[in-house]
């Protein structure tokens, strides 16, 4: 008789601990699998235990009261807890099973992981992939998230990383923009030609272009006619004709093969930062987990190659170096 009350009781605390994460209930239930209306009753039914408000709650908003952020701490480790103990069985296990969360921005999602999902499944068939593609930053170990892909090298103690390759940045323009406009011949051109440039939706900064002359690394921002604030409207915008642009080649590679966009100064192009898969310690022997490290590492380095102006641009630095280092 005293299991469902406990049992109760912990499904309320998971609910809390997620919602108190996500400052939401209906974020915290997309998190835990369930409707937001469970998540509701269950943190209800848990105030009415504890005898006390542990949100302050609006039409807009959903934020802890002083109560419930003195107590989220606990059940946050509370969460990690249990979680642990649901990887080291899925350990003993051995095989490659379960939901994996996979967190990833939208360019990332769409050009990168998506591609490579079926393959994995074909391979591994007990796991399920929840692939949730934001901009947002998520805490990785509060939301409860088993991999999460991005651009840049992130310190944090509580995660383990793997780096992949890194992204090449070049210039492409649709065909029918270089008929009637010619192709520049150097960065220096451009001041010629109609341009379209982000601006980063989380800093209001506008995208930097960056292009390698010699041994040195030249930015500049340019006077463009459209500015648009996500990767995916610059492509759009560049192969309805909308003029020259810079895109990740992994992001550009799909349009490039199908003709609507052809790779410009590609021997100006240059690398940044490379992708980066992050994933919590807790994680560390999970099968499921290590399967798709592996599927991604050995899938990542082709996609990001994004095709011929990576080529190109290899050979280019390989002449000019001695090297042959990507």
């Amino acid at each position: 008789m005293m299991e469902q009350p406990a049992l109760e009781r912990l499904t309320g605390l998971i609910a809390f601990a997620r919602a108190g994460s996500f400052g939401s209930f209906t974020a915290a239930a997309r998190s835990l699998a369930i409707s937001p209306s469970a998540v509701s009753k269950s943190v209800q039914r848990l105030e009415q235990r504890l005898g006390i408000s542990l949100f302050t709650r609006t039409t807009r908003s959903l934020s802890l009261t002083p109560e419930g952020r003195e107590l989220h701490e606990r059940a946050i480790r509370l969460l990690r807890d249990a979680e642990e103990i649901e990887q080291a069985a899925k350990a003993v296990r051995g095989e490659p099973s379960g939901s994996l969360r996979i967190a990833a921005s939208l360019p990332i999602g769409l050009h990168l992981l998506a591609p490579i999902l079926p393959a994995f499944r074909q391979r591994f068939p007990k796991v399920t992939i929840d692939l949730r593609l934001e901009d947002r930053l998520v805490d990785i170990v509060e939301e409860g998230i088993d991999i999460a892909v991005r651009i840049g090298e992130l310190a944090d103690s509580r995660l383990l990383a793997r780096r992949l390759a890194p992204i090449r940045f070049c210039a492409f323009a649709s065909p029918a923009y270089l008929a009637s406009r010619g192709i520049p011949e150097s960065p220096d051109a451009l001041t010629t030609h109609d341009t379209v440039s982000m601006r980063y939706q989380s800093s209001g900064q506008l995208f930097r272009w960056a292009f390698r002359i010699g041994e040195r690394e030249v930015e500049t921002v340019p006077a463009s006619a459209i500015v648009v604030d996500s990767s995916e409207a610059v492509v759009a915008t560049l192969v309805a004709g909308g003029g020259i642009g810079i895109s990740a080649t992994f992001i550009a590679a799909s349009y490039v093969a199908r003709g609507e966009l052809v790779p410009v100064l590609s021997e100006f192009a240059v690398e940044r930062e490379a992708i980066t898969a992050l994933w919590p310690s807790s994680r560390r022997s999970n099968p499921a987990v290590r399967a798709f490290l592996d599927h991604l590492s050995e899938s990542a380095d082709s996609i990001l190659a994004g095709g011929p102006s990576h080529a190109g641009t290899r050979r280019t630095r390989r002449r000019r170096d001695g090297t042959g280092e990507a």
